[in-house]
């Protein structure tokens, strides 16, 4: 393995690590502790706590090892080695983390918070963040997240509203625990619209791609910058400028947005007065960006 490729493996791991903490924080932290349960597995099994007592860790951990199989055959191996890592992770954080005093946002603790409504706003948006990150490396904390991952495979459907069809039924089983009310399941439901919008606001924020056209005389060095230093694709096309009536060249390229910073850098480094375009791209499906997904075909 060149050293290019073990840092790019190292980096997956840390930030699988860091979304796995701030995922299981936000449980144990806010929503476990006041009786929120959102959706996923996690709020399925939360609320199996509070019907049977059986501890999250427990129920997480064992349900996630029959998915696991499922997820790893479809998937990839690669998939499954990832999530294996950040469910072993995830259970004992769930296990540790309650421990910790100053890491519980219950009452009689430093970080209480008395408004309610906040709890599951805060744990969504943790949750989030978390499931965005893991998710953005090719892992997953298991669970519905498996299902999610399976159905975006093969249809262009938003992972929130993945997220949201499976949450809707675990979220209101809630109900079905003696002493929890139609309140509790409100703040379910906050927890889970919070969630399903931070997350596609997470990943579609890392792929938002822009459309970039550059008109200079050193197309050529900043062509080269694309390629070899942005390792995007770029097309020089032929062009004709009107006042000079001389022939040019203009850059196309597509590329991510958080690439466009250094860019701009880059261009105002080899030709200060050179001209720039950029326009949003809604949709870009090809090498580099996303796969076309128009569902699953039968072999013939």
């Amino acid at each position: 393995m060149g050293l290019k490729k073990a840092w790019s493996v190292i980096e997956d791991y840390l930030v699988i690590t860091f979304g796995v903490f701030v995922y299981v924080l936000a449980w144990t932290a806010f929503m476990i502790p006041n009786g929120v349960a959102s959706g996923g597995l996690t709020g399925a099994c939360t609320i199996l706590e509070m019907g049977t007592g059986i501890p999250v860790a427990y129920s997480y951990v064992v349900i996630n090892a029959i998915l696991i199989v499922v997820g790893s055959l479809i998937l990839g191996r690669g998939f499954g080695f990832k999530t294996i890592y950040a469910i072993l992770l995830a259970t004992l954080l769930f296990d540790l983390l309650p421990r910790v005093d100053v890491l519980v946002a219950a009452e009689g603790h430093p970080i209480y918070i008395s408004e309610k409504v906040l709890i599951p706003v805060i744990g969504g948006l943790m949750e989030a963040l978390g499931i965005a990150l893991i998710m953005g490396r090719g892992g997953s904390t298991g669970g519905t997240d498996i299902f999610a991952l399976i159905i975006n495979k093969f249809w262009p459907v938003s992972l929130g509203k993945v997220f949201m069809y499976f949450d809707l039924v675990i979220i209101a089983s809630v109900l079905l625990v003696p002493g929890k009310t139609f309140q509790d399941m409100v703040y379910g439901y906050i927890a889970m619209f919070t969630f399903s919008f931070g997350v596609d606001y997470v990943l579609l924020g890392r792929k938002s791609t822009v459309q970039v056209l550059i008109f200079s005389d050193k197309y050529e060095e900043i062509a080269d910058y694309i390629n070899n230093v942005l390792d995007r694709g770029v097309t020089a096309l032929n062009a004709i400028g009107w006042y000079t009536q001389s022939d040019k060249k203009v850059l196309l390229a597509l590329v991510r947005k958080m690439q466009l910073p250094a860019l701009k850098k880059a261009i105002k480094s080899v030709d200060p007065k050179a001209f720039l375009s950029v326009s949003p791209a809604s949709d870009v499906f090809g090498e580099g960006f996303d796969e076309i997904k128009t569902g699953l075909h039968r072999k013939k």
